[in-house]
């Protein structure tokens, strides 16, 4: 498991098995990874316009 964990595990899994497919403990700790990245990526977009707010427009 990753450190620390953004998604809600049952909700994605709800989502996977909608879908007809299973979602893998890593998969979950991928898509965390993932949203940590995008927030730390969007968080700089925002602090270069010298902001601190994070709009959709910087994801």
């Amino acid at each position: 498991m990753a450190a620390e964990v953004y998604v809600v595990q049952s909700k994605v899994r709800a989502l996977a098995k909608k879908k007809g497919f299973r979602f893998s403990g890593e998969a979950v700790d991928a898509l965390s990874k993932l949203v940590e990245t995008t927030v730390a990526a969007a968080g700089a977009r925002a602090k270069a316009n010298k902001r601190q707010t994070i709009k959709a427009s910087d994801i």
